[in-house]
């Protein structure tokens, strides 16, 4: 497979070129993203008061109702 290259640029200068276009795209990393910025933490469902409050008959309504 043949390679165009302009006639003025020596095969040196054109991988020159492509080292130099690989290293802008590739020669740093990404930006860090810290681990809590990556978290959301909410409850799956609202807090019902009504339900976490003890009722001593609730095995009469249950079984008896």
């Amino acid at each position: 497979m043949a390679h165009h290259m302009e006639l003025h640029e020596t095969p040196r200068e054109t991988a020159d070129a492509a080292a130099a276009r690989r290293h802008e795209r590739f020669g740093h990393l990404p930006e860090r993203i810290r681990p809590q910025d990556t978290v959301e933490s909410r409850p799956a469902t609202l807090p019902d008061p009504a339900r976490d409050t003890y009722n001593a008959d609730e095995w009469l309504i249950r079984y008896c109702g």
